[in-house]
């Protein structure tokens, strides 16, 4: 576990509200494009400039995470789409503006959970949105097939990382906003036509929601994946001074 920084994000329900209102914005447009070039392209350099500027306000641990996020989160799209193939995009290739929408996910959840009524009642506030991830999924098997033509138990496999992510893990804040703005982000884009998710996932071959419902337990293993990141980081920094030190002695005796 990554020791707490002393500065904290100066956090503001606005950033909140505006990463919720954005990324439905993008994919509005990105459903109604006739080609890729060159305004997903021009949208990706948008979302690039406001997740840097968004970035300012978070405390240096966070920014970091963020930024690495951007990296990991990319890794993981080339798998999902292009060698897994269980969603795929409008033009086939992913677009540039998805990478750092994967940031601005993170960007709403560091900022969700350092709202002072966030850490107050952050238990309960996470129980809460593990309880309508449940609904959903319980939903997407029984009482929404009927309006989607789906049976979604793909949403069922990403639930039990999620409920993990709640029930044990030290950052149950952060997990819940991530499932609120990754249910924005999903909503939206399968609404809009941006990507949609195969009937059938491959491989596996179990029925999928458009989206599935607990999708956002995927982020369990991008968040590990950045905290494993970080933490290297964290030990190169703590052995590169006494290394240099180290060789300024050695070469001045």
């Amino acid at each position: 576990m990554i020791a707490a920084q002393p500065e904290c994000s100066r956090v503001s329900p606005w950033y909140l509200v505006a990463v919720l209102v954005y990324a439905p914005v993008i994919l509005f447009v990105d459903g109604r494009l006739a080609a890729a070039w060159p305004w997903e392209y021009v949208l990706g350099a948008l979302t690039l400039a406001l997740l840097a500027l968004w970035t300012t306000r978070l405390s240096p641990s966070d920014r970091t995470q963020v930024w690495i996020c951007v990296v990991v989160a990319t890794g993981w799209e080339y798998l999902g789409s292009q060698i897994w193939g269980g969603y795929r995009y409008r033009f086939g290739a992913i677009p540039t503006f998805v990478p750092f929408g994967h940031g601005l996910v993170y960007v709403f959840a560091f900022t969700l959970a350092a709202m002072p009524w966030v850490q107050r009642h952050e238990r309960r506030f996470a129980y809460v949105v593990l309880a309508l991830a449940w609904a959903w999924a319980i939903a997407g098997v029984t009482t929404l097939p009927a309006l989607t033509g789906r049976v979604d138990w793909h949403g069922w496999y990403w639930l039990p990382l999620f409920t993990l992510a709640i029930l044990f893990g030290p950052r149950k804040a952060l997990f819940a906003g991530i499932f609120i703005a990754v249910t924005d982000l999903e909503l939206a884009g399968t609404w809009f036509g941006a990507w949609t998710w195969l009937a059938n996932t491959p491989w596996a071959h179990v029925t999928s929601g458009n989206p599935p419902s607990a999708i956002a337990g995927g982020y369990a293993v991008i968040d590990g994946s950045v905290l494993l990141i970080v933490a290297f980081l964290a030990s190169l920094r703590r052995r590169w001074p006494f290394g240099r030190r180290a060789t300024s002695l050695a070469g001045s005796s």
